[in-house]
């Protein structure tokens, strides 16, 4: 199967790395938006202008589109999709059905298979939320991120002026937890789910006291839990925040039986040295899925819903029944 990146930022690099593990991959080639010359791959891999994709049509098939889901996904994954298998990583929750409209038209049109919102939430997190609603419909779901490094607060808090470097990380309320794996079926609001840990690096002369106001009174971001700021310098960020780790748990609380009488408790959970690596890692497994539904001829938009969980493996069905069944 050979594939290309779209995009060559982090997730970009954890394709790379990524299909250094999958020996049934070849990557033939990176595509950015930058001048292909500043960029330096990891494993030789050429880079090609952005622009010059639609020349590798017979040569791809499946494009892993290493985008942001702001901005570039929405117009990167529709344009791409009328030309080749896709698979992307949007992962804005409430703009997921506009999304797979546009993309599902695109990819109809010319008989090409697109997967979206692949990686862990949404991707891994929605396949657990649906096994255990499936296994278990009378009950609750709670899902909890971290403790892991959100970039887009990160990117969120970086924007505010005298701040030179910064990052954000979600934490769960251990007691909320707790509570949720006691069965207690809590009404949790989003302050008492998560905080906010704010590590800033600030500019020199910089008003620190009106910085942490800013950040703790920021809609959409900050204002609605409980919010710590640290200001540290620039070598401390560099040698204690360089990482990108991140993880979470999604969670039910159900019953069965007469009047509920049995309570039962399913857990999914991640704990993860690299977001984008991992993310990257569950891109590459939908790319095999990806060439193989379209293979097979079904076409259009699809999430991993749609995927049956064989087309993700490089596994035979033999060997799936001998070491995983």
């Amino acid at each position: 199967m050979k594939i290309a990146i779209y995009g060559y930022g982090n997730l970009g690099r954890g394709v790379e790395a990524a299909v250094r593990q999958n020996p049934d991959t070849e990557l033939i080639g990176v595509f950015t938006r930058r001048d292909p010359a500043s960029v330096h791959t990891v494993t030789g891999v050429p880079v090609y202008a952005a622009e010059s994709v639609l020349d590798y049509t017979a040569e791809i098939d499946v494009i892993i589109i290493c985008g942001g889901s702001a901005s570039d996904l929405p117009v990167m994954t529709p344009m791409l999709a009328k030309h080749f298998n896709v698979v992307d990583s949007f992962d804005t929750h409430a703009k997921v059905p506009e999304h797979f409209a546009n993309v599902d038209q695109a990819a109809m049109t010319t008989a090409h298979t697109a997967l979206i919102s692949a990686g862990w939430d949404p991707g891994l997190f929605s396949l657990a939320r649906l096994y255990m609603n499936s296994v278990l419909p009378e009950g609750r779901d709670y899902t909890f991120w971290g403790r892991g490094v959100s970039q887009g607060h990160s990117d969120a808090i970086r924007r505010i002026a005298g701040v030179k470097d910064a990052r954000q990380y979600t934490v769960p309320v251990p007691q909320a937890l707790e509570m949720v794996r006691n069965g207690e079926n809590p009404d949790l609001s989003t302050r008492q789910k998560h905080t906010r840990e704010c590590y800033v690096v600030a500019e020199e002369g910089a008003d620190k006291a009106l910085i942490e106001k800013q950040i703790k009174e920021m809609p959409n971001y900050f204002a609605d839990y409980d919010t710590t700021v640290t200001f540290i310098t620039a070598e401390e960020m560099k040698k204690n925040h360089g990482e990108l780790p991140h993880g979470g748990l999604v969670l039910r609380s159900g019953a069965t039986g007469e009047g509920g009488k049995h309570r039962h408790m399913m857990e999914f959970s991640l704990k993860l040295d690299s977001n984008p690596e991992f993310t990257a890692s569950v891109l590459v497994a939908c790319a095999r899925a990806t060439a193989r539904m379209n293979g097979r001829g079904i076409f259009g938009c699809k999430t991993l819903f749609d995927v049956a969980p064989a087309d993700l493996s490089m596994l035979t069905p033999e060997e799936m029944r001998k070491k995983l069944l």
